[in-house]
Parts: structure tokens; sequence; C-alpha cells
């Protein structure tokens, strides 16, 4: 349990472990294409102190697509937080994934593959 600072109320963090049955069985295809999508558009990888960031090619996945991939993410993940960083001027597009202790030991597990 944590407590939520804004409001003393305390909250139930859920274990880190990926739960693909949050996906629909009629969703992972569109899914399982998305993630080779983000592998084959990742160009870079740098470590944050509480998960990593992601440098994202919009050449080969679209912000749009980026933004689908997440909305799965989040149902099998749900202990991750994430953002995406746009640059201006057609710059670079950051994905970034943080959470609590452990996160980014599952992240370096998770993205090693």
């Amino acid at each position: 349990m944590a407590t939520n600072v804004c409001c003393n109320a305390e909250i139930f963090e859920t274990p880190i472990a990926c739960r693909l049955d949050a996906i629909p069985a009629s969703e992972h295809a569109r899914y399982n294409e998305l993630r080779r999508m983000l592998a084959a558009a990742a160009i870079g990888k740098c470590g944050l102190p509480n998960g990593i960031e992601v440098q994202i090619s919009t050449r080969r996945m679209a912000l749009t697509q980026i933004a689908e991939w997440i909305s799965f993410e989040r149902k099998c993940c749900p202990f991750l937080d994430f953002r995406i960083d746009v640059a201006p001027e057609s710059g670079p597009v950051w994905v970034s994934l943080t959470g609590r202790e452990g996160v980014k030991e599952f992240l370096a597990h998770a993205f090693s593959r």
C-alpha cells in the first residue's frame, strides 16, 4: 500500500508483472503488431532513476500508433507511468516508462529481449 499525497488516501499498488490477460484475445494481433513496430522504431534508449526513456523514429511509427501502444500497455502493466515528449520542429520523440521501486529492473529485463 502507498499513500496518495494529495488526499492522504491509501492506494493499492498492483504487482510489478505483466497481465496479458488484461488485453482481450480479439485485440492481441493489433497489440503484437504495435509491439513489433515499437521495437523497429526504437532508435535510442536512456536509463532514468526510476525507469527508461526510449527514442522513437516517427518515420517508422506515428505518434497515434505510439499512443495506441500505450493504451494497450496501460491495461497489462498498470503499474507503469508513461510520458511522450515531442520536441519542436520535427525533433526527437521520447517515450518514458517509469514507476515505483522495482520498475526499473522490470523494464531492464523486458527491454533486453
